[in-house]
């Protein structure tokens, strides 16, 4: 606190000075008043030293199921052999990465599943009006929506708008209809916030909110690959139990990006409800985050497990690809395999080559290594409907079911568009903690 200090010219009045002296007295008597307990929180003694005020009452995390912690470390990112196609599109760098918490295995559909039946719930609860208008909003009572019977003919009548029309349904049969399961998104573009260009404009003008439909597209299956029958895999891998643990497919990159965000979200609900501290966001890891995981501490080896095979001593595979010239059952998979098959590498994460090729947050740009940052190294644009299709190009790293082994090389990075699914890609999550809380 400052004391103000007045010089005052000789002449002027003794009156006047006794009431300047007052009216100081005063002035000071309560700025010390409203300096007494003047922090609002509970437990700090009142003795006027400094104790400092934590964010919230409560922090106990635990480890997050699933995940396994990445610590943090320098790498030599890009090629550990020889560039075969001479694109020079990875030049070999050495990098430090910060720890982060990854999913020990790609998002199965059991865990994907969960989101679509969270968001047809929602949309069905908002129908039926379970819940209340709170500030304007609709605020969903999930206990009344979770008893919800989907099968029950009186339901079905109430959330009409949520299901087929009657020529798009097959024998009569009321179904609900994949294309209205729309999750509403609402993010804050730190990256624009952050610059200098836009400082002192509002809050509102960083708000990116977009609606994204989230069904996965189960036709890949037979759009991937002409002449060739598998309208089994169409028709079951999402939906039969059989696949359940098994990767996700069909989902594009902006559904990847959605389903981190709903999985924020219901994390941090349940902490808000425990009166615990929010934690950060899961989101896609950079193309650096994925290469650093997937070598598991091996900085110049050309795969998770190390140098130069494909096979162990027994001339066992080591991963899901297409080995040899096509002999895709041989590494015990004819698609996708369980998403924890195989041997994880020393990180303990499964399938980081192979089985499914998975989502980056990165933009493709074959000049990014020249000019990326040695220190948690990202390249990001988040394009739009209207952006020229070169600028919806987003990393995807470690080789899928359908391709041969130099795909599934830590180094060997390659694209697809941000709005494509295929049959072939699927993703993880990961999340950054405070280094405190990066415990095993």
């Amino acid at each position: 606190m400052f004391r103000k200090h007045y010089f005052l010219p000789i002449p002027f009045k003794i009156m006047k000075m006794k009431n300047l002296s007052i009216l100081m007295v005063l002035a000071v008597a309560l700025s010390m008043a409203g300096c007494k307990g003047g922090s609002s929180s509970k437990g700090l003694p009142d003795d006027g030293q400094l104790h400092g005020v934590a964010p919230a009452s409560k922090y106990n995390l635990t480890k997050p199921p699933g995940m396994v912690y990445i610590p943090p470390g320098t790498f030599h990112m890009g090629p550990s052999d020889e560039d075969m196609n001479y694109a020079f599109t990875a030049r070999n760098k050495q990098v430090s990465i910060n720890g982060f918490w990854m999913d020990a295995t790609e998002i199965t559909n059991n865990d994907y599943r969960q989101f679509t039946n969270w968001v047809r719930d929602s949309i069905g609860a908002t129908m039926m009006q379970y819940g209340k208008e709170i500030d304007g909003k609709f605020s969903v009572d999930w206990k009344k929506a979770q008893t919800i019977k989907w099968n029950d003919k009186a339901t079905v009548e109430k959330i009409d708008q949520l299901v087929l029309t009657p020529d798009d349904r097959i024998f009569g049969k009321k179904e609900i209809d994949p294309s209205k399961l729309i999750y509403h998104s609402e993010t804050f573009n730190l990256k624009e916030a952050a610059k200098k260009s836009n400082e002192g404009k509002k809050r509102s003008q960083f708000i990116d909110k977009k609606d994204v439909p989230v069904y996965p597209d189960t036709l890949v299956w037979i759009r991937d690959f002409s002449y060739s029958y598998n309208e089994p895999m169409t028709q079951r891998y999402y939906s039969h139990p059989a696949f359940g643990n098994y990767p996700v497919v069909g989902v594009n990159w902006n559904q990847a990006t959605v389903f981190c965000e709903w999985r924020s979200q219901l994390l941090n609900a349940a902490l808000e409800k425990q009166k615990k501290a929010s934690e950060s966001s899961f989101r896609l890891p950079t193309e650096a985050e994925w290469e650093y995981a997937a070598r598991g501490g091996r900085s110049q080896s050309m795969f998770p497990w190390g140098n130069y095979y494909l096979r162990n001593k027994k001339g066992c595979l080591l991963a899901n690809f297409k080995p040899g010239r096509g002999n895709y059952p041989e590494d015990g998979a004819f698609y996708t395999a369980r998403a924890d098959a195989y041997w994880p590498n020393d990180f303990g994460l499964y399938c980081m080559a192979g089985n499914v090729a998975e989502w980056t947050s990165s933009l493709y740009y074959e000049g990014a290594y020249n000019f990326q940052h040695d220190m948690n190294p990202d390249i990001r644009y988040n394009a739009t409907k209207t952006d020229p299709p070169r600028m919806k190009r987003k990393v995807i790293r470690g080789g899928s079911w359908k391709d041969v082994g130099y795909y599934l090389q830590t180094s060997t990075r390659t694209y697809e568009y941000q709005d494509t699914s295929k049959s072939y890609i699927g993703f993880r999550c990961i999340v950054d903690l405070p280094p405190t809380s990066a415990h095993h």
